[in-house]
Formats: structure tokens, C-alpha cells, sequence
């Protein structure tokens, strides 16, 4: 998101290309987390199956349109290549997700089921698959029913959808901004109505 927003700042021709790029990046931040679901946790995939799907089919609409009118500006230059792996980055990503772990655990304990929701609301502000990832070992462990684990998973993802629209104003600028986050809305209210008619 950051990437896309500081591109469309320094390159205003290439906005609409940069927009439709952050929203379809939603997508595979869907795929993700479908994935480590499965790999996690089974019964708190089957729980997102819905809100997941609908948040999926929401982010490849808006992003359709939005590539659609991409399309007709000029392609621009490809960038140069890059790498496809950083060890900061996997590094960041374990840290916060032991972290995550940790204080779900904790809060769990002491807290039960709001406890699980407040780190994985905390938690998706960071990262939202490490949020996912945490709730679901507690569904796997048995200390978080499955029929359970599809709200804070939400929470974290809403947490997240909220970071991504301030890293969109402040990385973008206002006209990125506009155009981003209705589609962000979109695909999180589109993954609660998927929860609400599971």
C-alpha cells in the first residue's frame, strides 16, 4: 500500500495503474490468509469460508474497475527487478507473530473470549495473517471454539483494513486516498456480511 501511494505521489500519470494496484493487492492478502488458515486450523477456515469469499469477490470488483480505467493511460515503464524475499520483513513477521501468540494466550486466560479479540484486534493493526495465525493455534490447541474464531479474525482484518487507509492518505496523498479506501471499506464490510449470512 505504502509502495503504491508513494508511487502515484511521485508519478500523478500512473495514479489510476497505482490505485487498482493497492486494492487488488487485498486479494492476495485474502488468498494468504486462506492459506494459513487451512495450514492452522481447518475448522476456523470452514468459519471464514464466507466473509473470506465475499471480501475476495468485493476486492476484485472495485480492482477490475479501477484497472479498467488504469488501462487507459499510457502504460508506464516497468520497474526494475527486485527482490522477492526480505529476511527483515520474515523477521518483523516472527517477532510479531510469537508476540501475538504470547498475548493472546495471556489475555485469554484471563480475559477468555474478549481477551482473544483485543490481541487480535491489536495485533491485525501490525500484521493481519499473525492475527489470523494466533487465533487459529488457539482453535487448534482446543482453547478457542471454532465457531469462535471468525470475529476476532474479522477484528484483525478490520484493524488492518484501518492501518492500510492511513498508510493510503498519508503515503498517497488525498486523490490516492479517495480512491482506495471506498474499496477497502467495501471489501470489510463485504467480509462482515459474509460472516452475517454464514
Amino acid at each position: 500500500m505504502g509502495a503504491m501511494g508513494a508511487r502515484a505521489l511521485q508519478s500523478p500519470e500512473m495514479r489510476a495503474a497505482c490505485v487498482a494496484g493497492a486494492v487488488l493487492s487485498t486479494v492476495a492478502t485474502i488468498l494468504q490468509m486462506a492459506l494459513v488458515l487451512a495450514a492452522v486450523s481447518l475448522p476456523s477456515l470452514r468459519q471464514m469460508i464466507l466473509p473470506l469469499v465475499f471480501a475476495g469477490v468485493a476486492a476484485v470488483a472495485y480492482g477490475l474497475v479501477l484497472t479498467l480505467a488504469a488501462m487507459r493511460h499510457p502504460a508506464p515503464e516497468a520497474p526494475g527487478p527486485g527482490s522477492a524475499f526480505s529476511l527483515k520483513t520474515a523477521l518483523i513477521f516472527g517477532t510479531v507473530l510469537a508476540l501475538v501468540l504470547v498475548t493472546a494466550a495471556g489475555l485469554q486466560a484471563h480475559f477468555g473470549g474478549s481477551g482473544v479479540l483485543l490481541a487480535a484486534t491489536a495485533a491485525g493493526m501490525v500484521d493481519t495473517h499473525a492475527s489470523a495465525i494466533s487465533v487459529a493455534t488457539l482453535v487448534a490447541a482446543g482453547k478457542v471454539a471454532p465457531e469462535a474464531a471468525a470475529v476476532p479474525i474479522l477484528a484483525g482484518l478490520s484493524a488492518n483494513t484501518a492501518t492500510k487507509i492511513l498508510v493510503a492518505a498519508i503515503s498517497g496523498g488525498r486523490g490516492f486516498a479517495l480512491r482506495v479506501v471506498p474499496g477497502l471499506v467495501l471489501v470489510i464490510l463485504a467480509a462482515w456480511a459474509g460472516l452475517l449470512l454464514r
